[in-house]
């Protein structure tokens, strides 16, 4: 099926045992300026990444053109202009031959008529995304539906505290975490749309107030050898906060630049599904 996994798409890179991660921001219509330190935290908290930042605000893009190969993944807190043809280029051969991306909330919304980029996330939102685009991917009665009808893409209801419901619990990413817990108030997307090919929807939420579907919360997607981990959590800095949030992004983030999670597994005591918890990024427990 097109719902194929994407494990052992590439080889874990010899070398530093901290996995380089080069994080992209600059342009959002969301508060990346206050997102992407909690996120920094985060991940560095675990003593297991190297994290660099490109940020490319408007009167950077034309001058955007990192050497993508450096990176073992790519962090995209990036919802903004087009990169240019050169450099959007030579990120498609990078995860071509085996580079990994990471997609946090917004940056599904951007690049929407790029197409490689749609492939790369699977699924996408607003930015005039349609029917052309793809059909809209949801989870009912056990499994995965592709509504071709026709709509615009993207829409989400009032911020809440939405549970999320591990539906692939034998990935490495989710092969840790309790089966449902609760997410720190936020808006949860839903009627993504896109190409949705060689994706795996690891957990999905009930959109109240908005579709009433179960939508998909957090995928996997393959696109030639490379890895992407795509997560609609964190809308704002307060819900990155959010237990939920950053166990997913550690956990996405470890899979898609190695193809593995070494984390230890969250207990239901850490990860709730009653009640939405929330920590700095300093109290998270070194990892190794």
């Amino acid at each position: 099926t097109s719902f194929t996994c994407a494990e052992d798409a590439k080889p874990e890179r010899k070398g530093s045992n901290k996995i380089n991660v080069l994080l992209v921001d600059g342009q959002n219509n969301h508060d990346w300026k206050r997102c992407s330190p909690v996120m920094i935290s985060t991940l560095e908290a675990t003593g297991r990444f190297a994290i660099e930042s490109a940020t490319v605000t408007k009167d950077k893009v034309a001058g955007f053109s990192p050497d993508f190969t450096k990176y073992d993944v790519v962090l995209s807190n990036y919802n903004g202009a087009s990169w240019p043809d050169k450099t959007k280029s030579a990120f498609v051969k990078y995860i071509q031959e085996g580079g990994s991306l990471v997609v946090v909330h917004a940056a599904d919304n951007s690049f929407p008529n790029w197409k490689e980029y749609n492939q790369m996330i699977g699924l996408g939102g607003w930015g005039g995304r349609n029917e052309k685009h793809g059909p809209y991917v949801y989870w009912k009665d056990g499994k995965v539906v592709r509504d071709n009808s026709k709509g615009r893409g993207g829409s989400h209801g009032r911020p809440w505290e939405y549970k999320v419901i591990v539906r692939k619990a034998d990935h490495p990413i989710t092969r840790g975490l309790p089966t449902e817990f609760l997410q720190a108030k936020e808006e949860l997307y839903d009627r993504l749309r896109g190409p949705a090919e060689n994706m795996t929807i690891l957990a999905t939420a009930l959109a109240k107030g908005g579709s009433e579907r179960h939508e998909p919360v957090l995928m996997t997607i393959s696109y030639g050898k490379g890895r992407i981990f795509h997560t609609v959590m964190g809308h704002d800095h307060k819900s990155m906060h959010g237990v939920a949030f950053q166990e997913t992004l550690i956990r996405g983030t470890e899979w898609a630049a190695t193809g593995e999670v070494t984390f230890k597994p969250v207990t239901d005591e850490v990860l709730p599904a009653d009640r939405a918890v929330s920590r700095n990024p300093e109290d998270i427990k070194p990892a190794h």
